[in-house]
């Protein structure tokens, strides 16, 4: 593996782990047993580093939210996207974790994550659509369909937020792939309403796998 993908790919566990802003790229270059000269080399500060983690995280999403061509979309389709958006989400967590701090702090990073959560609602209305050809949703106007998929992403980009406040200091330590993916069960919720009624039996029992234990929030 070359030096510059070792560097990304260290940088991005490191962050995970500690916070963006609990880590140097003296820590970075530390981690990798490398003179900091040499991470200079492939990057000019943290930020460019920070900037190709979140194009990396970019394409995985975009890859996640495509919607097959030439057929409806089924209840295991409409799994598959919740799945693998919230292992996205898990996978790059500190970039939710800080999104306001990072976005704040760099311009590029800002006005591409811009377009990055513009494509996202596209595809989600798109899923949706696909979802009411399959009859799995209920058909809705173009109004209600785009108002739903920015509910979902609110739902999607903020359960990070509201772990994190309702969890406080204990986020760091607590925190893990199955808490994360209880965010399912807001999303479920969500679009439970427009499930058409052959589906709603269905979508009520995977809506349980996911549902969230909150009392440690009390």
């Amino acid at each position: 593996m070359k030096t510059r993908d070792k560097i990304i790919l260290a940088s991005l566990d490191l962050f995970n782990e500690r916070g963006e802003r609990n880590v140097t790229t003296n820590h970075i270059a530390a981690h990798l047993a490398i003179s900091p000269g040499n991470l200079y080399y492939h990057f000019r500060n943290k930020s460019d580093i920070i900037y190709e983690i979140f194009l990396e995280y970019e394409k995985l999403v975009d890859y996640y939210l495509q919607v097959p061509e030439g057929r409806s979309l089924t209840l295991e389709d409409k799994m598959f996207y919740l799945e693998s958006v919230f292992d996205g989400l898990w996978s790059y967590r500190f970039f939710h974790r800080d999104l306001e701090f990072l976005l704040d702090s760099d311009e590029r990073l800002r006005e591409d994550y811009r377009r990055f959560t513009n494509r996202c609602l596209d595809a989600i209305n798109r899923i949706f659509a696909g979802l009411s050809d399959g009859q799995v949703l209920q058909p809705q106007t173009e109004e209600m369909r785009a108002a739903l998929a920015l509910n979902v992403w609110l739902v999607i980009t903020n359960w990070m937020a509201f772990l994190k406040t309702a969890h406080g200091a204990e986020l760091s330590c607590s925190l893990n792939k199955t808490k994360l993916k209880q965010g399912i069960f807001q999303v479920l919720t969500l679009e439970l309403p427009y499930v058409t009624e052959p589906h709603h039996e269905a979508v009520l029992a995977l809506r349980e796998r996911y549902r969230p234990d909150l009392s440690e929030a009390d």
